[in-house]
């Protein structure tokens, strides 16, 4: 974050917009300030607020990797004022951006075993960032395995990434979509993402799960990586609603005593059921 005041952004350039489906873009920033960037670090899983001056704030991942270095990405979707605002934005336009904050993913804990991921819709993104993580680092890892599923063919994000990611020798892709959702040449799965997690059925010794996407689907996914044997502890998902300030600060995250913007967004199952119910 900005060293002399943690509420000023840092100023970011648009340097690419992709437009990933029906109101979904993601965007490459740059740091107009060559020091800021230096001086600029951050965590797999850790997320930041996007801001368009004048319209306020927005709370997405870092969609990117740290390790791809002199930029930082974001993907959202169309949905309220401020994702408006970002969403008319062109590439060259300046925005503002807070972060990083929050805690991350545990990579140090997981080498030598496999990685399960397991994401819905535009619950991709955190985990776009931890793959990429992953794959840089892939003789850390035993087998990764990526389950991606949308409500339709269209709605499929980074779709140029999962063709690049279906033609590693080192990575297993299962996709899939909704019933209804598929094309005449889709050549995916079609159902919904925890019944094609149960057909595949990877095994859960010595792995762990990285789960994002609608909470029905998280709710429905997680039963099932207990009975294939993933432990309560090593499954993961990101808690990212709710968040304002970024730094524990306005309370507006507040879940009992813990602070999603601090203590969060990345959780494991084992704690998350520790929560108030509530949640």
């Amino acid at each position: 974050m900005n060293s002399q005041n943690i509420y000023l952004p840092y100023k970011m350039r648009i340097e690419k917009i992709t437009e990933e489906a029906p109101m979904v873009k993601t965007f490459k920033l740059a740091f107009v300030n060559p020091e800021d960037e230096s001086n600029f670090e951050f965590k797999t899983g850790q997320f930041g607020e996007y801001s368009v001056f004048g319209a306020g704030e927005s709370t997405f991942c870092i969609a990117s990797s740290p390790t791809h270095k002199g930029y930082i990405e974001c993907t959202f979707r169309k949905a309220g004022k401020v994702t408006t605002a970002l969403y008319n934005c062109e590439e060259g336009d300046i925005i503002g951006f807070r972060g990083p904050y929050g805690n991350n993913f545990p990579l140090e804990d997981w080498e030598g075993k496999s990685v399960l991921f397991i994401a819905g819709g535009i619950g991709l993104p955190p985990v776009r960032s931890v793959i990429w993580n992953c794959l840089d680092l892939r003789d850390k890892f035993k087998d990764i395995t990526i389950l991606y599923g949308a409500k339709t063919v269209q709605d499929l994000v980074y779709k140029n990434e999962l063709e690049e990611w279906a033609k590693r020798p080192d990575v297993k892709l299962i996709t899939t979509v909704d019933p209804g959702g598929e094309t005449p040449d889709w050549k995916g799965e079609v159902g919904f993402v925890p019944s094609i997690l149960k057909k595949a059925s990877p095994k859960g010794e010595n792995a762990v799960a990285i789960v994002c996407g609608p909470p029905i689907m998280i709710k429905l996914t997680l039963p099932i990586l207990l009975e294939i044997g993933f432990t309560e502890e090593s499954i993961f998902t990101t808690l990212e609603n709710r968040m304002k300030c970024g730094i524990g600060q306005c309370g507006h995250c507040a879940v009992g005593p813990y602070y999603v913007c601090k203590d969060g967004p990345v959780i494991n199952y084992a704690d998350l059921q520790l929560l108030p119910v509530e949640y």
